[in-house]
């Protein structure tokens, strides 16, 4: 007798599980994309314990006749392919009849589903064997009921992680559908308290406001993009509100969440130097194509895609983010900073349903004009949070997000030691007069119109300078505070970009030529990178057995740093073998500027300060440093009478109805 034999059904749809259904989160996934296919406009997600002990969905789409209830949960049954031409054009969120089957298979199913105008049907079947089919009485749509999930599996059940864990991943890939489908009201219930719900009325920033909070929601701005293959819209972050992990990223393609590093990449370029480092933002993109230009059978969850055009693609976003950046004016208001601090706390106190108390404020005075005006948009305010899909397009509002899970706003940026004056400024380098058009990287932080950012950067008269750091000036519309350092960082960037740009005119001899000892492996990589470093003037020479020399260097390194600057530039090499010329630039000019800049504590003459607040909107991204940092700092009037109770701060009355719009 052969040892070969072939697999039973259940067995081989248990395997197939693995792939598919992973934990309870890719139950969910797997049946909302079944009644979004099936046209629906309200899901609602059930599920207690986490997803262990049951989950169960139900939409209003088209239902399953009762003849096809049986074959739905077949392997490889389906009603989107029939030939292989249909594979590359697939428009649906499933297609390949894997879904049905591999939940099945591993866990208790109980189906309830009618079509218009036809007697409902109830069907139950558990590990994969059909247990009773018969008619029930039902709403057109399908009700769909997963309970003891992996009870034959005990492998994979082990393996689950904690419940506050599997619910974590529950919520995510609820609110990333809702993302996704604007259009779609869907709804998530755990344990019989409901955590979120979208309004379903198509409108994107509504569902961004409900998952992350209504601050965040007013804060993210609106991109285009469109070719003759693709389409780009959606919403992305000021720099300002930024995370620490890129998972506040949310790519959908033709409205299917997918995972793309090269999207992901593009998304964070369009932001140039205006994020800080390690630091990313919100974004949710859709990307509209002709299915012939994706191929989503590459994954068995199809949470990966592949792309033809991709670099097309990318370039494109990357464009639109940046474009929709251009004409923001992007200096952080203080009042607006103070409230995300407040609805962090509030995350922290409320998550996974802990209410935080309701504010019940005092009898007090009369108010005053101003206090009224206040107070009537404090009211305004209320009623936004307390339907947290209904937002208006506003820039004036400022209310506390209410935020799911515990996303921490750090700062982690700390400042970069100066080490030279403002007076020296001038005679250390000229300001170029003609653009430059060699490497790409000299346009990689400009805004394509020079007079738009003097245009949105306000015009400020100096008062004074604060412990030999900040510069305080005031406008029209309130008190500034400018980093010196950062201030003068973002200038002298400017000016380096296109003084690198002019590689190989001026270069200076080193007193005694540097010799450059290496690893093998290290020396290797230096020798395919040579043209890399001559890009920015480093002409290395090899000199022996991994060695290289070094006669000269540009004039533009900082007198008494240079073999330290040449070291550190070479190590960029040895650490990130991808770097380009275009980068390679960038990064130097980056580098440079910092050195170059005012050291800390160091006390400008009244002539001094003002020079550095007139250069500074004359640049074409006044508003951050190279490395991201805000340049400045803003104190609305309203933040300042605040501040000295000269009119109550009703945002801090504030009360949140936490069972109905929070995690």
């Amino acid at each position: 007798m052969g040892k070969i034999h072939q697999l039973s059904s259940v067995l081989a749809n248990q395997i197939a599980a693995g792939e598919v259904i992973e934990r309870p989160s890719s139950i969910v996934k797997e049946l909302v994309e079944n009644s979004l296919d099936a046209h629906s406009q309200r899901i609602d997600v059930v599920v207690t314990e986490s997803g262990l002990g049951s989950i169960r969905v139900i939409d209003d789409g088209d239902g399953i006749a009762r003849s096809d209830v049986p074959m739905a949960f077949k392997r490889h049954a389906t009603s989107k392919i029939e030939t292989a031409g249909d594979l590359f054009r697939v428009q649906t969120m499933g297609f390949r009849g894997e879904a049905l089957p591999s939940i099945a298979s591993v866990a208790d199913v109980i189906m309830t589903t009618a079509v218009s105008g036809q007697e409902g049907t109830s069907y139950h079947i558990r590990g994969g064997e059909e247990k009773a089919l018969k008619p029930a009485i039902a709403r057109k749509g399908t009700d769909i009921l997963v309970t003891e999930l992996f009870y034959n599996t005990p492998a994979r059940l082990k393996y689950l992680k904690s419940p506050k864990t599997e619910l974590s991943h529950l919520i995510d890939i609820v609110n990333r559908l809702a993302l996704a489908n604007p259009a779609v009201a869907i709804s998530f219930t755990h344990d019989g308290r409901e955590v979120f719900r979208s309004a379903g009325n198509g409108k994107l920033q509504q569902v961004i406001a409900a998952i992350d909070g209504v601050n965040v929601g007013r804060m993210m701005i609106p991109i285009h993009g469109e070719n003759p293959d693709f389409s780009i819209s959606g919403y992305i972050s000021k720099p300002e509100l930024t995370r620490a992990q890129r998972s506040h990223i949310t790519l959908t393609i033709n409205h299917r969440y997918v995972r793309s590093y090269a999207l992901t990449k593009a998304i964070i370029a369009g932001y140039r130097s205006k994020l800080m480092v390690g630091r990313f933002p919100f974004a949710v993109i859709n990307i509209d194509l002709d299915p012939v230009l994706v191929d989503v059978n590459v994954h068995p969850a199809k949470r990966e895609v592949r792309l033809s055009k991709e670099e097309q693609l990318a370039s494109l976003l990357e464009q639109a983010v940046f474009h929709g950046l251009a004409n923001q004016n992007l200096i952080p208001d203080v009042g607006s900073q103070a409230q995300q601090l407040k609805a962090k706390s509030s995350a922290e106190s409320s998550q996974f349903g802990e209410a935080a108390p309701v504010y019940q404020p005092a009898a007090t005075p009369a108010p005053t004009q101003a206090a009224a005006s206040v107070e009537k948009k404090a009211q305004e305010d209320d009623h936004l949070a307390a339907q947290p899909v209904v937002i208006k397009q506003r820039d004036d509002l400022n209310q506390p997000a209410l935020q799911a899970f515990d996303q921490r706003y750090q700062n982690e940026e700390q400042a970069t030691p100066f080490e030279q004056s403002i007076s020296d400024q001038s005679t250390m380098i000229g300001q170029s007069d003609s653009p430059d058009v060699k490497t790409e990287e000299l346009t990689l932080d400009i805004d394509d119109a020079g007079s738009q950012a003097e245009q949105r950067f306000p015009d400020l008269q100096y008062l004074a300078q604060y412990h030999g750091t900040f510069l305080l000036a005031e406008a029209s519309d309130g008190l500034y505070l400018v980093d010196q350092h950062a201030a003068q960082e973002r200038i002298n960037f400017e000016r380096f970009r296109h003084e690198i740009g002019e590689v190989g005119h001026d270069q200076q001899a080193f007193l005694t030529p540097m010799v450059l000892s290496y690893s093998t492996a290290e020396a290797l990589k230096i020798s395919e990178h040579l043209d890399v470093l001559r890009g920015v003037g480093l002409n290395l020479e090899p000199f022996g057995q991994n060695s290289f020399v070094l006669s000269e260097h540009p004039t533009w390194f900082v007198e008494g740093q240079e073999e330290a600057t040449a070291k550190e530039m070479i190590d960029w090499i040895l650490s990130d073998a991808e770097l380009n010329v275009a980068h390679f630039r960038l990064k130097t000019a980056m580098m440079m500027s910092c050195k170059r800049a005012i050291k800390a504590n160091h006390y400008l003459d009244d002539q001094q300060a003002k020079a550095l607040l007139k250069k500074l909107p004359q640049c074409q991204n006044p508003f951050n440093c190279p490395h991201g940092r805000p340049v400045t700092i803003h104190f609305t009037d309203t933040d300042l009478e605040k501040l000295f109770k000269r009119i109550q701060d009703h945002h801090q009355a504030y009360s949140r109805d936490f069972d109905a719009h929070s995690f």
